[in-house]
């Protein structure tokens, strides 16, 4: 009986430490208020102009290959969605279950039918899902996922997915030398595949800000958070890795550990929601690849107001997809090169005094780092959410507290 309770105790205490880790970079999660359809709840929709888009582009053709927890089949948003994929942590199980919810989540973001206007709608609905679980469910397992994301990444490089969606955020003293270094070369593999890769810059903007990976990977689009004022979010971890931003405040995701839907915050929301943007654009141009897609992306985004090009909190812009969606802008350019590797030409980054440790005071509303509602976006503004409190999910608050840097 003893060893049945300690099994259980065992199992709980994983379970508690994985969802800890997740939350820290998607978020804090707070439950919604019910007056408000699930449509209304997803304001970047409608800021986007996704209605529009859809008529042109929904994301079909386009497989996305999320690397996280796993991906729940029995979500109604991901019915036919979802792929078999693979557990590259624990091979011997299925990628298409998920212990937390998380890779759920962030693919009903990507790529969610909206299950009739009751559920999570993805910004590319008619995309699909190659589930790549990358967190172990043990804890010898889950101890280090940075060599099961190593060989995602390179998995998902030879799959016939278009994309790899990293929610997710290692702080760079979780990641050794060489484990940094294959680390690199499966990025450039992928990107060598013709692949396009983004990953969360992480949630500590206003605390330790660390430098986190595979967002500071050579190649590798790091992607912040903007809230719907489109201002740069105080949360993201902000430098010279982030390269774009998204929506990633008040976006609602079926909640975590309980029923019903929640709104949350965190990078690992504004990643997969820039993953969808990428989808549309690459539907509708089938015969780019990861660079070209990359590139426009870049091109179209939502500029900083004021300030250098490429900002420390919005990198090259907000995403706005629907510039070259509706509008054809931005040129895709050379299918070889890369965009941003020529600014990360000494490798991939490494911790200095001028990007960890508290780099820099985190952005106000209407800084310079800040991107103004310009542009002809709808200017549509949000319904706010009535929020009650915080859901603590097994002792994950506190957890969450103590282990944020954690990924």
């Amino acid at each position: 009986m003893e060893t049945t309770l300690n099994q259980v105790r065992s199992r709980t205490t994983v379970i508690i430490s994985l969802l800890a880790s997740l939350l820290a970079i998607m978020g804090l999660i707070a439950p919604a208020a019910t007056a408000e359809t699930m449509r209304e709840r997803q304001w970047y929709l409608d800021r986007m102009q996704a209605e529009s888009m859809w008529k042109v582009s929904t994301g079909k053709g386009i497989t996305v290959a999320v690397l996280d927890s796993g991906v729940d089949t029995s979500a109604p948003e991901l019915k036919g969605k979802v792929l078999e994929g693979k557990n590259l942590v624990e091979p011997s199980k299925d990628a298409r279950t998920d212990p937390d919810g998380h890779g759920t989540a962030i693919s009903m973001l990507i790529a969610g039918n909206g299950a009739g206007g009751q559920g999570i709608k993805g910004l590319a609905p008619d995309a699909r899902i190659l589930p790549l679980t990358v967190f172990g469910s043990t804890k010898e397992s889950g101890t280090n996922s940075v060599p099961g994301l190593i060989n995602a990444i390179r998995y998902a490089a030879d799959s016939d997915a278009q994309i790899i969606n990293m929610s997710l955020a290692f702080p760079y003293y979780q990641v050794n030398k060489t484990e940094l270094g294959k680390l690199q070369k499966a990025v450039d593999y992928a990107v060598s595949r013709g692949k396009l890769l983004l990953a969360g810059s992480g949630n500590d903007g206003e605390t330790s800000n660390d430098i986190t990976y595979p967002a500071a990977n050579k190649g590798v689009a790091g992607v912040s958070a903007v809230d719907s004022s489109l201002t740069a979010t105080k949360f993201s971890n902000h430098g010279s890795f982030v390269a774009l931003a998204a929506p990633g405040k008040d976006i609602p995701i079926r909640c975590i550990g309980k029923a019903g839907y929640c709104r949350s915050w965190g990078t690992s929301q504004a990643t997969a929601i820039a993953s969808g943007a990428a989808a549309l654009i690459w539907a509708k141009h089938p015969k780019w690849n990861g660079n070209q897609v990359l590139r426009v992306m870049m091109e179209t985004a939502g500029k900083p107001t004021e300030g250098k090009i490429p900002s420390r909190y919005i990198g090259y812009g907000t995403i706005r997809p629907r510039y070259n969606v509706l509008e054809n802008k931005g040129s895709p350019g050379s299918a070889d090169t890369n965009p941003l590797v020529p600014a990360q030409a000494g490798g991939p980054s490494s911790p200095s005094s001028s990007q960890s440790r508290s780099a820099s005071a985190s952005p106000q509303s209407g800084s310079s780092e800040s991107e103004a509602s310009e542009g002809g976006d709808d200017g549509a503004s949000p319904l706010l959410w009535i929020v009650g409190a915080v859901v603590v999910v097994g002792g994950g608050l506190f957890l969450f507290l103590r282990r944020r840097r954690a990924s």
